[in-house]
């Protein structure tokens, strides 16, 4: 099994029958109840735990976990990762990524410069942005570059096969 893809995080505990609030790192934030069963991550490892119950709770999400009964129980879950194991994902057109899928490729332009390795991506509302960790011996003496992510203009093409991305960018910019 591949390591487990983290779409959100417990938060605080919610009234005194176990109840725990919910932060969604999917784009739509109830969506994360679709993937189930979760795993939460407890120390060096995950376990698999089952949501009993969820609804919307003013501008938030709250769950009811298998299990947990008290408010001192679910206190002992605040703050862990809630992660989906991979498999759950559904698969995507060739011309669309998740960004897991982009984190740890290489960036090079049309002309062979390599930029470095994606680290993360960022969304900013108008378009999501590569971060790449430039070489040690980047030639412009860059340590990180922020490169958008817009296809077909900056973005030439995505080989994941051979975790290359290729975009028109030139390196001293």
């Amino acid at each position: 099994m591949s390591e487990p893809v983290v779409v959100g995080q417990l938060g605080a505990v919610y009234g005194i029958k176990g109840w725990l609030k919910v932060n969604s790192f999917t784009d739509q934030p109830d969506g994360i109840f679709e993937y189930q069963p979760w795993l939460m991550r407890v120390g060096s490892g995950w376990r698999e735990i089952k949501v009993s119950a969820w609804k919307r709770h003013n501008n938030g999400l709250i769950c009811k976990l298998d299990h947990v009964e008290q408010r001192e129980e679910a206190q002992l879950l605040t703050g862990s990762d809630i992660g989906v194991n991979a498999e759950l994902f559904k698969a995507l057109p060739d011309d669309e990524f998740y960004w897991r899928d982009l984190i740890g490729c290489r960036v090079q332009n049309t002309k062979g410069y390599d930029f470095g390795q994606v680290t993360q991506l960022m969304e900013t509302g108008s378009n999501d942005v590569l971060v790449v960790k430039a070489n040690a011996k980047d030639a412009f003496g860059q340590r990180e570059r922020l490169i958008p992510f817009i296809v077909d203009q900056v973005i030439k093409s995505v080989d994941l096969a051979e975790r290359i991305i290729e975009i028109d960018w030139e390196p001293d910019f």
